[in-house]
C-alpha cells in the first residue's frame, strides 16, 4: 500500500465584506423618494410664496388705480369687505362701530378704532382726508386684509 500523500488543510477563508459603492437598490429608491418629497416641499414653498406676493399685489393695485382719497378709502373699504365675507360669512355688511370691532379682532389693540379706522367709515364722502390718517388706513388696511386672505400672521 502506497502511503498518503500529506494534504495541506488551510483554515476556512471569510469573503471580502461588501464594498458601500455602488448601493444596494433599495438605497436608490430612498434617495429617489428624497428628491421627491425635497421638491415637492420647494414647489409647495414656491407657490406659496407666489400667492402671497400676488395677494400683496392685488390690495396695492386697487389702491393705486385710486383717482384721489376719497376714491382710495373707498377702495380699501371694498377690499375689506370682501376679505371679511371670504372670513366669516355676512361680515361684509357690518356697518359703524360693529365693522370697527370686526376689523380690529386679532390686530393689535385699537388699530381700527382710532381716528384712522374712523375714516374707514366716512373717509369716502369726505372732500378733504388728511394724508397722514390715509398713510396709517392703508397701513393697517393692508395688514387686516392680508391676515384675512391667510398670508400674513
Amino acid at each position: 500500500m502506497q502511503a498518503a500523500p500529506e494534504i495541506l488543510l488551510r483554515d476556512i477563508h471569510q469573503p471580502p465584506s461588501p464594498s458601500l459603492w455602488p448601493p444596494a437598490p433599495g438605497w436608490w429608491v430612498m434617495f429617489a423618494m428624497l428628491l421627491l418629497v425635497m421638491a415637492a416641499v420647494l414647489a409647495w414653498r414656491h407657490h406659496r410664496r407666489q400667492r402671497c406676493i400676488r395677494i400683496a399685489r392685488l390690495f396695492d393695485d386697487a389702491i393705486a388705480e385710486a383717482v384721489d382719497a376719497p376714491a382710495e378709502v373707498m377702495a380699501i373699504s371694498a377690499l375689506l369687505r370682501r376679505a371679511a365675507r371670504r372670513d366669516q360669512a355676512g361680515a361684509d355688511v357690518i356697518d359703524g362701530d360693529e365693522w370697527l370691532a370686526l376689523l380690529d379682532q386679532g390686530m393689535p389693540s385699537g388699530s381700527f378704532q382710532s381716528d384712522a379706522g374712523y375714516l374707514l367709515l366716512e373717509g369716502g364722502y369726505r372732500r378733504d382726508i388728511d394724508q397722514q390718517l390715509l398713510a396709517q388706513l392703508r397701513t393697517i388696511a393692508r395688514l387686516r386684509f392680508l391676515r384675512w386672505m391667510g398670508v400674513a400672521r
